[in-house]
């Protein structure tokens, strides 16, 4: 099936797609705010540069669009029926980064959780996650673990 669009267009639209500050980006943030969690925003510094790091827990979070990082099961990651091979190896680029990052996150200490974005629609699935990360960290520091 033929794009529905010219090329043009087309590009016009992929070049809006945003790297950072995305909705589900910014829904995860207000969610870790409202619950009392401080954090940092892409932190250059760290492999991966994650979405969001939790320094007092030195947890890392990532947002994931499904489509973008190839959400295994997921309907969201379908790829287009045009330039497949491209979409492909793009995807595979990126999971292929995610994996590398987490990896030495995880070698320097820090706790990794990645979200994807159709799990955002409920917010006990987020902070779930989250939470576990930050006892395990809690629990290693001494400090009173933090209720969600």
């Amino acid at each position: 099936m033929a794009d529905r669009i010219t090329p043009e267009a087309r590009s016009a639209n992929m070049r809006r797609v945003r790297n950072r500050d995305t909705g589900p980006e910014l829904r995860v943030r207000k969610l870790l705010h409202r619950e009392g969690y401080r954090f940092r925003l892409q932190r250059t510094d760290l492999p991966g540069r994650p979405d969001i790091y939790l320094p007092k827990y030195k947890v890392a979070i990532f947002v994931h669009g499904c489509f973008w990082h190839g959400h295994e099961g997921c309907k969201r990651s379908k790829l287009p029926e045009t330039r497949t091979e491209f979409w492909s190896n793009k995807i595979e680029t990126n999971r292929a980064r995610d994996v590398k990052a987490t990896t030495l996150l995880q070698a320097a200490g820090v706790e990794v959780v990645t979200l994807w974005e159709c799990q955002l629609k409920d917010d006990t699935t987020i902070m779930q996650q989250v939470v576990e990360a930050t006892k395990r960290d809690n629990a290693k520091d001494g400090e009173a673990t933090k209720a969600a």
